[in-house]
């Protein structure tokens, strides 16, 4: 049995193996408390209510995935090396979300779908560092000059969408992908070096 004092990383931690194990549709609270052994009251003194809960699960989980690309993000490398590394993180980083472990990337899809907020705030993170990346780079004068950078960066992330967005995860396993990436890697890059 469960000390009735848990952090929130333990009932966070307990709700991602409930999710899990019921799906998003079936998985309650009340499992979450069943499986930490503490009744339901202590899992909603760290989290008020059902959609609070899973908004946190779902941040914890983007914010794990966005590690790798984080760190990519800060990489010292020229410009034009450093996009392609993030982009080539980013890909890897969800694809793997996909392949490792199918049944939780499908219960996060859909938990990211009730979670506008979060998602919303995850973009606004990826495209952040893409338009570090496209200032870094043009100061370098790798890239630009761009009108608007952040427009530029939110173009970048549009255009690799397909390498990202849980929508497209049933292409990541196929033949090709990995060319298809390179191909579109190459024609952005292509789009953001400098032209005297």
């Amino acid at each position: 049995m469960m000390p009735e004092t848990l952090t929130a990383d333990q009932i966070l931690e307990a709700a991602q193996d409930v999710l899990r194990r019921f799906g998003p549709s079936k998985a309650t609270v009340v499992d979450v408390a069943r499986a930490l052994g503490v009744s339901h009251g202590s899992v909603y003194r760290h989290f008020p209510s059902k959609a609070a809960l899973r908004e946190a699960v779902t941040r914890r989980w983007l914010d794990r995935a966005h590690a790798p690309v984080a760190l990519a993000a800060e990489a010292d490398l020229p410009g034009p090396e450093r996009l392609r590394n993030w982009l080539a993180t980013l890909f890897d980083s969800k694809r793997h979300k996909v392949l490792d472990d199918p049944e939780l990337f499908a219960t996060f899809t859909a938990l990211v779908r009730e979670s506008s907020a979060v998602v919303d705030d995850h973009i606004a993170e990826l495209t952040a560092e893409l338009a570090a990346i496209l200032r870094d780079g043009a100061e370098a004068g790798d890239f630009g000059p761009f009108d608007d950078v952040d427009r530029t960066a939110r173009a970048v992330f549009d255009a690799t969408n397909r390498f990202h967005d849980p929508a497209y995860a049933s292409e990541w396993k196929q033949d090709g992908i990995d060319a298809a990436f390179d191909a579109v890697c190459s024609l952005v890059l292509a789009g953001l070096r400098h032209r005297p």
